[in-house]
């Protein structure tokens, strides 16, 4: 096999980059034909090269790229001293090219003093999962995706019942708002995002009340508020763009239990509630996210039929 020729990312390699993105997709919908038909593959990489703070490499050999690895940046304040690898930014010919890149472009992040880097990885690539397995990364977050059931029967549990959020019982709304980063913030998952405050809290539940385009579910026990779930246009999402957002497609975007309500049902009667809100508003798909090393979340989504589409890996450099 020729030689492999790595070079600093630039212009002269988005054709390339456009047509390997445009095989790689092509072979992702092979396994999952959810995702997006209609793609400007060039664009795509464009839009990320052109954002501040872009960096990456492109592997060629014979003259020919067949590889290329573009990382971007998001807020640190969330995300710490960040590199982003966004669904658009890498795709090979051969797995193992990815390590080759990675290796360069990761210098010049390190160099830079931005040691968390995050990919966004097709889930249906066992080969490309591995190579970037073997540079160091580990599984962090799940996207799925699935087909919105025709005709969903929403069975509660006893002693249950699923109603729309009312301004009166914000206090206690609050307390399912916080529940989930307060569980995110516990073993294994270990996040490091501060909570948020109960004032933030109860903002967020003004807005959110006071908006009209998103569904939010719910579940009582006894008269009180102990799951939520929310669903939504794709289009809110900051989260699944570009290639990680399916055409049409309903977003399960929250959803949290409190404890004493877990394995009652509450949680699968609310998420076929999703389902027919969707159904009822003629979304073919629905996706939702996960964190991996979150035990609940990722047993539950898989038992309803959500089907991992991508996979967020992560290596923190010591």
């Amino acid at each position: 096999m020729p030689a492999l020729e790595i070079q600093a990312f630039s212009d002269q390699h988005l054709e390339g980059a456009a047509r390997l993105l445009e095989e790689r997709h092509a072979r992702h919908r092979a396994e999952e034909p959810l995702l997006r038909e209609d793609a400007d593959f060039r664009a795509e990489v464009e839009t990320l090269l052109a954002r501040e703070g872009a960096s990456g490499a492109a592997a060629l050999r014979e003259g020919r790229v067949v590889g290329y690895l573009l990382g971007t940046r998001r807020d640190d304040s969330v995300w710490g001293a960040n590199v982003w690898v966004e669904a658009a930014g890498h795709a090979v010919e051969d797995a193992e090219d990815a390590r080759d890149l990675y290796a360069a472009a990761a210098e010049v992040w390190v160099d830079q003093g931005r040691t968390r880097h995050y990919v966004l990885v097709p889930a249906s690539d066992g080969a490309l999962v591995d190579a970037w397995f073997r540079v160091g990364f580990g599984g962090q977050h799940a996207h799925g995706i699935r087909e919105v059931p025709a005709r969903t029967e929403v069975a509660v549990p006893d002693g249950f019942e699923i109603r729309h959020p009312e301004e009166s019982a914000i206090e206690a709304l609050m307390d399912l708002d916080l529940a989930l980063p307060r569980h995110q913030a516990n073993a294994p998952v270990f996040s490091p995002r501060p909570l948020p405050s109960r004032e933030d809290s109860r903002q967020e539940w003004l807005d959110t009340l006071a908006g009209g385009d998103e569904e939010v579910l719910i579940g009582y026990l006894n008269d009180k508020p102990v799951a939520c779930w929310a669903v939504t246009p794709i289009e809110r999402s900051g989260e699944h763009t570009g290639l990680a957002r399916p055409a049409r497609a309903a977003f399960l975007g929250f959803a949290v239990t409190l404890p004493e309500a877990r394995g009652s049902g509450i949680g699968v009667a609310l998420t076929d509630a999703c389902f027919a809100w969707a159904a009822e508003h003629d979304y073919p798909t629905m996706v939702t996210d996960w964190r991996e090393t979150n035990l609940l979340a990722s047993r539950f989504w898989p038992r309803r039929g959500f089907r991992r589409m991508f996979l967020r890996l992560y290596r923190s450099i010591p």
